[in-house]
């Protein structure tokens, strides 16, 4: 983006009615209820013309399935559930309340992904039960479940990476630490809900069974065998494919009190902070390294990773991430959207796309809960208003197939109806819905505690 694009895209939004100003003066109010008026316009062309699809595709009005290939589970639909209950949309919430218990069956014949269809799909219906305690909803979590359960049956206790919903057949044991590693607080939620600690042990000993395998110098590399334990790779990143698995340590800490996770957690960000800290042109990155050696790899940083600043301060290197998180919101002040891949040394892109991500808006909610602090709710500003300006299509909100030209993509993910929509209405509502001293958010956006009825 050119100087001259950037100085007309500021004058553009600090010219929209309710949200110019700095932080003091700012009508936050007013900017919450815009995203909510966006999240109810975006649903009611869900509803229109793909209720009960997996995703639509906003550009054309067409449909796409997740995670299954070939049939659809109602993805958007059950990942938007708790936002609109937060939100206030109970009209909204209901009709997809109505869908789910008419409709929702995952007896079907096709392979998932077990960890996008936990964090998603098990995820969402245990947060819209947490919000509404409608009993059928965890009963369909529980169904769910049962069928991904399976998939954990291993000599380690590290699950395949997919499973027949029907048949129980399982695929590809060559994984990684983030789908190792990050069910706890979904299966430990439903463990708690149902009195049955077989969801629990099976996340936990997973988890544990990663941590085990950490090389002499603390680090975890990024591929692994599930059913040996044996490294199929040497680079340790905080990027994908490890991401939430660092989360997932701190958060069976923050949403259980399990000391465990709370001394691995330690463990490994304390070999994070030892190895893969640089400073470059004044700023702090998170490199990628040899997990036995601790030797750089490269100055590349995937957007994923954005999200990391707002973990480091939940665990109270409050400094370290707000100086990560300052150095990719620097980026986002330089593309106006933050590219999939940025190389620090270069200062270039490495991947032009955005798939809608919301890693650095869920790093601005964690600070803002931790501290208060202006900043952060203006970063969350920001990334909300570009994401009006450049992202907003016909019949919902797309992708960005070029972050420097802003062109767009036929696709809406849908954690975008669980993640940043939630973000943002939560730092900037003040909602009574909300418990701002005690929650939990998961990976996915799903709140777990923390709903007001």
């Amino acid at each position: 983006m050119t100087r001259r694009m950037a100085i007309a895209s500021a004058a553009a939004l600090a010219a929209t009615p309710g949200f110019a100003g700095k932080g003091d003066t700012i009508d936050w109010h007013a900017l919450a209820e815009d995203v909510r008026s966006e999240m109810r316009w975006a649903w009611w062309e869900y509803r229109r013309l793909a209720w009960g699809k997996d995703q639509i595709k906003p550009i054309s009005g067409g449909t796409e399935s997740f995670p299954l290939k070939t049939a659809h589970l109602g993805l958007s639909l059950i990942e938007a559930m708790d936002t609109l209950w937060v939100m206030g949309l109970d009209a909204e919430f209901a009709e997809a309340l109505d869908w789910v218990k008419a409709h929702a069956d995952f007896a079907v014949d096709g392979e998932v992904s077990v960890f996008e269809t936990s964090i998603r799909l098990v995820g969402g219906l245990l947060s819209a039960h947490h919000a509404c305690g409608d009993p059928v909803l965890l009963a369909k979590a529980r169904d769910l479940t049962d069928r991904l359960l399976p998939a954990f049956d291993t000599p380690t206790g590290m699950p395949y990476r997919f499973i027949n919903l029907k048949t129980g057949a399982r695929r590809d044991p060559a994984t990684n630490p983030a789908e190792v590693g990050t069910y706890l607080p979904e299966y430990g939620t439903l463990s708690r809900l149902t009195g049955d600690p077989r969801y629990h042990d099976a996340a936990k000993r997973a988890l544990v069974a990663m941590y085990a395998r950490r090389s002499k110098i603390g680090l975890l590399a990024d591929k692994i065998d599930a059913t040996t334990g044996e490294w199929l790779s040497r680079r340790a990143t905080i990027g994908p494919p490890s991401d939430s698995y660092y989360e997932y340590l701190w958060d069976g800490w923050q949403l259980f009190g399990d000391a465990d996770c709370k001394a691995m957690y330690d463990s490994c960000t304390a070999a994070i902070l030892r190895h893969q800290v640089v400073q470059a042109k004044g700023q702090l990155w998170f490199v990628d390294v040899d997990f036995d050696t601790g030797v750089q790899l490269s100055s590349e940083q995937d957007e994923l990773a954005s999200f990391y600043g707002g973990l480091l301060a939940q665990g109270g290197a409050g400094a370290t991430g707000a100086a990560y998180t300052r150095a990719w919101a620097s980026v986002q002040a330089q593309f106006g959207i933050l590219p999939e891949g940025y190389d620090f040394a270069t200062g270039k892109p490495t991947s032009v796309t955005n798939v809608l991500r919301p890693e650095l808006a869920d790093a601005a909610f964690n600070h803002w809960l931790l501290d208060r602090k202006p900043e952060w709710r203006m970063l969350g500003r920001a990334h909300y208003l570009a994401m009006k300006r450049w992202n907003k299509a016909t019949h919902g909100y797309a992708d960005m197939a070029d972050v420097t030209s802003k062109a767009q993509a036929d696709h809406c993910p849908g954690y975008w109806w669980s993640e940043q929509m939630k973000y943002y209405w939560l730092l900037f509502s003040d909602t009574p819905r909300f418990d701002y001293q005690r929650n939990y958010l998961s990976t996915e956006g799903n709140v777990l505690q923390g709903f007001r009825r």
